[in-house]
């Protein structure tokens, strides 16, 4: 399909510090930790935190943490965005830019530089799968706080969570279909971002269903359909019936916990037991993120496989996220076309 000539696209990634250095770690986490959709405390507590408690000792962690995955064009995350909005433009011949929610590529610019082009209709992909307050909902907000001011004529189309789309559940199944076909597993894991429950909360329209029973994530109504931790659920079935996995054969674990009260099972707890369960030899995959970012790369395929391995397993295999493949470039074809 092509777009209308006044008509582009707008891809758009969390972020990342702007360069490999404690200042702007620094920078990063002040950004993007004063969200009130990410840390949805009173503001005045969660600056309180931020400027007493997270910014004084957390630059230096996450910093070595950053040092480890840093690659020599730059932030893993930065790289492959860049590489997909290329791809996308090459293979469609529409205009893209992107741009990260915090941080640089700003999307002011993006949305500067698709108005020097003579772009009137903008069709924004946030590339998360799954809806949640930290991601697709301050995304859209702060696209159309910015745009209003770059250009109140600017027509915005927002795509929708595509954690059920056929084709992203595709994209998945060929992503994982090559381990399995070449492996067997004891477990495989789909490991999320953990989000705190009372957000999974916020996001339900009737303000009654969610955690109201065991099974709330598996009843499609009005309080399920928007929430975070319904869509891995269908998202991870959806992919495994695909992969013709029985319910022995895989788990969903949440990562990245901050405290108390976040989406459980917590995957280094899952990781730390499962050698005790037998499990010795897993794969894992990280579905919120459409690009290898600290998350994924430090997070799970470092930290998270000493983890695994000090309790005992023997072999954790990582499989990486879709990033810059053919197919992750045919779901956003598919994203633009139909919406």
């Amino acid at each position: 399909m092509s777009l209308n000539k006044n008509e582009g696209v707008l891809l758009i990634n969390l972020g990342s510090p702007k360069e490999l250095s404690k200042k702007s770690v620094r920078e990063y986490l002040k950004v993007f930790l004063s969200d009130d959709n990410v840390v949805d405390l009173p503001k005045m507590l969660q600056q309180f935190l931020l400027r007493f408690f997270i910014l004084p000792f957390r630059p230096k962690k996450t910093l070595e943490a950053y040092e480890l995955i840093w690659t020599k064009e730059g932030s893993p995350l930065i790289v492959s965005t860049q590489s997909i909005a290329e791809k996308l433009s090459k293979k469609t011949g529409w205009i893209v830019e992107y741009a990260m929610r915090y941080e640089d590529p700003s999307i002011e610019n993006a949305l500067l530089n698709l108005k020097n082009k003579g772009i009137k209709k903008i069709n924004v992909i946030s590339l998360y799968p799954h809806n949640a307050m930290a991601t697709t909902i301050t995304t859209e907000m702060e696209t159309r706080l910015v745009a209003n001011k770059v250009d109140k004529d600017f027509e915005l189309v927002f795509t929708k969570p595509f954690f059920d789309n056929e084709i992203y559940i595709d994209a998945m199944t060929n992503t994982i279909k090559p381990y399995l076909e070449n492996e067997s597993f004891d477990k495989i894991i789909f490991s999320y971002h953990g989000i705190p429950k009372r957000q999974a909360m916020k996001t339900d329209e009737t303000g009654e269903h969610c955690f109201s029973t065991n099974a709330c994530c598996e009843l499609e109504n009005l309080g399920s359909k928007d929430c975070y931790r319904s869509h891995t659920r269908i998202a991870s079935d959806l992919t495994a019936k695909k992969l013709g996995l029985n319910e022995s054969e895989w788990e969903i674990a949440y990562q990245s916990r901050i405290g108390p009260g976040w989406l459980t099972p917590f995957t280094d707890k899952r990781l730390a037991q499962l050698p005790e369960e037998g499990k010795d030899k897993i794969a894992i995959l990280c579905p919120s993120f459409i690009s290898d970012c600290l998350e994924t790369l430090e997070e799970i395929d470092i930290r998270g496989r000493k983890t695994f391995i000090d309790a005992g397993g023997k072999e954790m295999t990582y499989i990486p996220c879709l990033n810059d493949s053919d197919d992750t470039i045919k779901l956003l074809e598919n994203l633009i076309e139909s919406s």
